[in-house]
């Protein structure tokens, strides 16, 4: 038996309760029955591929570039749009969309949400900008270049994560399951849910589409998974411990929360819940 603490967001702050988990001791870091099981070395630029019966591969990670990051910023959405990071930042009171400068992190642009809500993903599809809130069960489309708002859009249970493939909206809400919902009416099409090892893979949080495959935060964990977005199966995961030092991390709460890719350049960005830095990184690991 072990015991697990698991937090709830909330609106003033993030409030532990104690659940008593029963698990295989699976070995690795991370939630118990959650994490991978070795470290590989060889640099890889190609969608992972897991060997039939083994496990997922684990990518370490090369820094390539350090850029500023507003360290104000409750990160809960990042993309990467025609040369410009454009964010979601979280918190009731702090909720904001932002146009950011990369070299500089200078805020370009910025509009504010309401204060009874809590913002959090953000996806650029088709044009428009999608940012999700998180208890509210309300999401809001915005005009890229004005920011104006444009309408809200409904969907049931929390908004954690919020991205896209060719045809629909991809949103995770803090479970084992990511839905993919029609931009047109906000209808469901399909749900996978994501299990390692037999076990749900919970607090699946931030999201990005990168090469056909969904990248996603795990909520309080300094790691990304790759997941198959046809099945739910996991196809890699990243360990990204350490990139940013210890002396810079300022609360518990601010955690990895935050990627980005800039499909032209074919560069990947993280960052975290007020962190100074956001990362352009390399993966290193095995196919």
């Amino acid at each position: 038996m072990r015991t697990t603490i698991f937090w709830t967001k909330s609106a003033a702050g993030f409030l532990p309760a104690i659940a008593i988990a029963i698990f295989a001791l699976l070995g690795g870091c991370g939630r118990a029955g959650n994490s991978p099981t070795d470290t590989a070395s060889q640099a890889s630029a190609t969608p992972s591929k897991r060997v039939a019966g083994g496990d997922p591969p684990v990518y370490s990670y090369e820094v390539v570039h350090t850029y500023p990051h507003d360290p104000a910023a409750y990160t809960q959405g990042l993309i990467f749009a025609n040369g410009f990071f454009y964010e979601s930042t979280g918190l009731n009171g702090a909720s904001s969309l932002r146009k950011v400068d990369v070299a500089t992190g200078r805020v370009l642009q910025k509009v504010d949400v309401s204060p009874r809500y809590f913002a959090e993903g953000l996806t650029l599809f088709q044009g428009k900008l999608y940012q999700l809130t998180w208890q509210a069960q309300k999401g809001f489309v915005y005009d890229l270049n004005s920011f104006a708002m444009e309408k809200e859009f409904p969907y049931q249970g929390e908004g954690w994560g919020l991205t896209h493939d060719a045809q629909y909206l991809i949103l995770s809400d803090g479970s084992n399951q990511i839905r993919f919902i029609d931009s047109a009416d906000f209808t469901v099409k399909r749900v996978i849910s994501v299990v390692n090892r037999g076990v749900p893979l919970y607090e699946l949080n931030e999201l990005e589409y990168i090469k056909g495959e969904i990248y996603s935060n795990i909520w309080h964990d300094d790691r990304i998974v790759r997941i198959d977005p046809a099945t739910g199966e996991i196809l890699g995961w990243v360990d990204l411990r350490g990139i940013l030092p210890p002396e810079e991390h300022t609360d518990r709460e601010n955690v990895l929360n935050g990627i980005a890719y800039d499909e032209v350049g074919d560069r990947l960005f993280v960052t975290g819940k007020r962190w100074p830095k956001v990362f352009e990184i390399r993966l290193k690991g095995r196919d």
